[in-house]
């Protein structure tokens, strides 16, 4: 053995001696050099001259493609069981269906010490944050076997109903210190039900929550779901003082909608006096157009009625008065005052345009009077005394 091959193993040799090893003793060179390049038939027979691999190839028999029909019959089943997609809005139309889906809400009172109630006439819960929201639910058929019940919120107002309803990070962290739970960024739970499911869309990313339609108890026409809430609306991050619908709808167990029913959230410190407060200024509200269609001005000629009329349309249209807005006062002196003035400032709403002008012009001329006459005008009747003169006390 030659020192070359001792110094490197078999497989250690370089690509030229590799090369030029290959080439003398198998005539890889001469035969690569025979074979043509441009025609690949000429090129298969040279380099194959028996033609076996050609005959093998011929005789090959390929599975056809199958047919678009048989795809179709296997694959409706499995389609017919997937869910629906999810729509990007929700719909927040009531839906009671075929088998009269409604909802019932149990408490109704204003006092302070309630933790949650609920207004008919504005469609609205107020309830306070992490409690217990009992929710009754009516049907005048009974459902298909395996219907669930799925609660959403999303946003209201259009400019936020493509975001999705999030806990605020600062809720988030106090459940994943304190719960642990997987569902933390959730905003509706259920309470009393081992089977909920916390679930996200994947396409929407919205989050809801599902509990299996239980059958009302003997003696009982209702099924009571209870809800939880698990941020304020006011919180920075999360809600952020901007309204919420909540959703719940009655759907099969592969997600198609049997009944819809829609309501108004507001999670806050204290839901009597804020639906108190909320329905008084529904209600002033109210009055205050029904009275701005009124036509009739009695005490008043046809003349200034027609003007006032006309004033009043224009403040309307401008949408200076068409919101209303509610200040906490503390202190009843503060109160008093700031009621003076909110009347002031109503009826100086209330006077013609030209009765406003002629008192502006009448407060105006009382000013030049008063520039006239001077700082050291003395009114009549006073005498001016002299140095050294003594008066008639004196």
């Amino acid at each position: 053995m030659s020192e070359q091959e001792m110094a490197l193993p078999m497989s250690q040799d370089t690509f030229e001696q590799l090369w030029g090893d290959v080439g003398s003793n198998m005539g890889f060179n001469e035969l690569l050099a025979e074979l043509p390049r441009a025609d690949s038939d000429a090129w298969l027979t040279a380099a194959l001259p028996s033609g076996t691999f050609s005959e093998n190839f011929d005789g090959l028999e390929l599975p056809e493609a199958p047919d678009s029909a048989a795809v179709a019959a296997v694959m409706s089943p499995v389609l017919d069981s997937l869910p629906p997609p999810a729509a990007v809005v929700p719909s927040t139309s009531d839906y009671p269906g075929e088998y009269g889906f409604q909802l019932r809400f149990n408490q109704s009172s204003t006092t302070k010490s309630v933790t949650s109630t609920y207004s008919s006439s504005l469609n609205k819960l107020y309830c306070q944050l992490a409690k217990t929201c009992p929710v009754d639910v009516l049907l005048e058929q009974v459902p298909p076997q395996g219907a669930v019940l799925r609660a959403t919120a999303i946003y209201k107002k259009p400019e936020h109903v493509s975001e999705v309803v999030l806990r605020c990070p600062h809720h988030q962290n106090i459940s994943e210190n304190n719960e642990g739970v997987a569902h933390r960024s959730h905003l509706i739970r259920m309470e009393g039900r081992q089977r909920a499911q916390y679930l996200e869309d994947p396409n929407t990313k919205r989050q809801s929550v599902t509990v299996p339609y239980e059958a009302p108890q003997l003696g009982s026409e209702v099924t009571t779901v209870l809800l939880n809430f698990m941020c304020n609306s006011s919180c920075m991050g999360g809600m952020n003082r901007r309204p919420i619908l909540t959703i719940m709808t009655l759907e099969t167990h592969d997600g198609q909608v049997l009944g819809r029913r829609c309501f108004e959230v507001r999670v806050c410190a204290c839901p009597g006096r804020d639906r108190r407060t909320e329905e008084e200024n529904q209600n002033k509200k109210t009055s205050k157009l029904a009275s701005g269609n009124k036509r009739k001005f009695p005490g008043m000629d046809s003349q200034v009625a027609s003007k006032a009329e006309s004033s009043k349309k224009i403040r309307i249209d401008s949408g200076s008065e068409e919101e209303i807005f509610v200040l906490h006062v503390r202190g009843r002196d503060r109160f008093n005052m700031l009621k003076t003035i909110n009347d002031s400032l109503e009826l100086t709403d209330m006077l013609p345009a030209a009765d406003k002008d002629k008192y502006r012009q009448k407060r105006t001329l009382k000013n030049l009077k008063k520039c006239e006459k001077g700082p050291h005008q003395l009114n009549p009747g006073k005498k001016l005394l002299h140095k050294d003169e003594k008066t008639d006390t004196d």
